[in-house]
């Protein structure tokens, strides 16, 4: 019985050490920041920050590999919402894509995406650039 109960204890604190660990980014030769997020269900989702003339390109990706899904986005830095939207899966790969070109605050500027879907299934990232 107590085997079996470390076992389990040790089990349970993997697999939150697992969910703790964040998503490191990935930083190219020009400065893009680019992470990929996290999601409920089989999509994937990315979220690349880049410069573009002293602003922030903001480029948010999911692929659900099927096309015609709705998707409710929501753009936000941590106390402001920057876009709110809708995008539906499109061919050939079933994703969709928001774009942004947003203010590039003073200091490090974190942006978080996320995307829900009316099955429940919901797509988040955070990157931090700057």
């Amino acid at each position: 019985m107590r085997r079996r109960l470390t076992k389990v204890l040790g089990l349970a604190t993997v697999v939150t050490t697992a969910a703790l660990v964040t998503i490191p980014a990935t930083f190219a030769k020009d400065g893009d920041v680019l992470v990929r997020g996290t999601c409920t269900g089989p999509s994937s989702n990315k979220l690349k920050l880049s410069e573009e003339d002293g602003r922030i390109e903001v480029e948010f990706e999911v692929d659900q590999n099927r096309n015609g899904v709705r998707w409710n986005v929501v753009l936000r830095r941590p106390s402001t919402v920057l876009v709110r939207a809708t995008r539906v899966t499109r061919g050939p790969s079933g994703s969709f894509e928001l774009r942004r070109v947003v203010a590039d605050l003073a200091g490090s500027d974190r942006i978080t995406a996320r995307a829900t879907r009316a099955s429940g299934e919901v797509c988040s990232v955070t990157a931090t650039f700057g």
